[in-house]
C-alpha cells in the first residue's frame, strides 16, 4: 500500500524505511511497491546526464524525469528534488514546488539546507507542500564548500546538525534525509527529532536508507562512495550482454527463425 505523510511519521521507531532513486518510468516501474519512497534526484545530473555536479538542471527537467517516473510507479511515494536555485526564497520556492504539484503526481519535494531554509520550508508546508528536509553534506553547495565534505567531525558541528534538523522539523518538514555525515552526528540527529531520518552515507542509526539506483546496482564506473553497497554488477552485466548481441549478429545467430516474420 502506498505510504502517507502519516503513515511515513508513524514508522519512527517502527520499522526501518527504504528509500531509492529513479530518473524514468523503466525504473520506477521495477521499483514499485517494494521501497517505501522513490526520489527522483538532482543526482540524475550526473548519474543519468554525464555532468559533474547537480548543479546545472533546472525545475523543467526534474518535472520532466518526475512525470516519468510517476507514470511507472504508481503504488509508491515519489518525492522531487528541488534543484539548484529553485527556492531561494519563499516566492520563488512556493512558485516552483506548485509547477511540480501542477504538472507532476509526486507526492513531497526534497530542499537542501538547514536553519537558512526554515522560513522557506514553513511557508511551503504552510501552503499545502509537502516537504522532505536534506541536511549534512548537500551537493548543491559543492562549489560554495569547495568540494563534497563530510560532516559532523566534532561535537559543535554535530550539535549545529542537530540545530538545523530540530528547525526544518519545526518548519514542517516530515522527513528528513541526512547525507555524508559521521554515524555518531547521524544517532544524534535521529534521536533529536520526533521524524524519520533517512541517511545516506551516515551509519546504521537511522530510520531508514537511501541509495542512488545506478551506484547500488553498479551501473556507474567512474567511481564507488564508501558508504555505498554494490548488490549487483550492472555494467558487467550489460557489456557482457552487448558482446553476445554483437556476437550473434556477427555470427548470423540473430534473429533465428523463431524471431522473424
Amino acid at each position: 500500500m502506498k505510504q502517507t505523510v502519516t503513515s511515513i511519521q508513524k514508522a519512527k521507531g517502527n520499522r526501518k524505511l527504504t528509500m531509492i532513486t529513479a530518473y524514468d518510468g523503466l525504473f520506477g516501474k521495477l521499483f514499485d511497491d517494494e521501497v517505501d519512497f522513490i526520489l527522483v534526484g538532482d543526482s540524475l545530473n550526473m548519474s543519468f546526464a554525464g555532468n559533474s555536479d547537480t548543479l546545472s538542471i533546472g525545475i523543467n527537467e526534474m518535472i520532466y524525469h518526475t512525470n516519468a517516473v510517476c507514470n511507472g510507479a504508481k503504488n509508491t511515494f515519489i518525492i522531487c528534488d528541488m534543484p539548484f536555485g529553485t527556492y531561494v526564497d519563499k516566492k520563488i520556492a512556493f512558485k516552483n514546488a506548485r509547477k511540480v504539484y501542477r504538472k507532476t503526481q509526486a507526492d513531497a519535494v526534497k530542499i537542501e539546507g538547514g536553519k537558512s531554509k526554515a522560513k522557506i520550508i514553513k511557508y511551503l508546508t504552510e501552503n499545502s507542500i509537502a516537504v522532505v528536509g536534506h541536511i549534512g553534506l548537500m551537493p548543491q553547495n559543492v562549489k560554495a564548500e569547495g568540494g563534497y565534505k563530510i560532516k559532523g567531525k566534532d561535537e559543535q558541528n554535530i550539535q549545529s546538525l542537530v540545530n538545523d534538523a530540530l528547525a526544518v522539523e519545526k518548519a514542517g518538514v516530515f522527513l528528513l534525509v541526512v547525507e555524508g555525515v559521521k554515524s555518531e552526528a547521524a544517532k544524534a540527529i535521529t534521536d533529536a527529532v520526533s521524524i524519520p531520518v533517512i541517511g545516506i552515507g551516515a551509519g546504521v542509526d537511522t530510520d531508514g536508507q537511501v541509495l542512488v539506483w545506478s551506484d547500488m546496482f553498479g551501473f556507474f564506473e567512474e567511481f564507488k562512495p564508501k558508504f555505498v553497497r554494490q548488490y549487483l554488477d550492472g555494467a558487467k552485466m550489460i557489456k557482457n550482454g552487448l558482446k553476445q548481441y554483437i556476437e550473434d549478429v556477427e555470427t548470423k545467430k540473430f534473429p533465428s527463425n523463431s524471431e522473424i516474420y
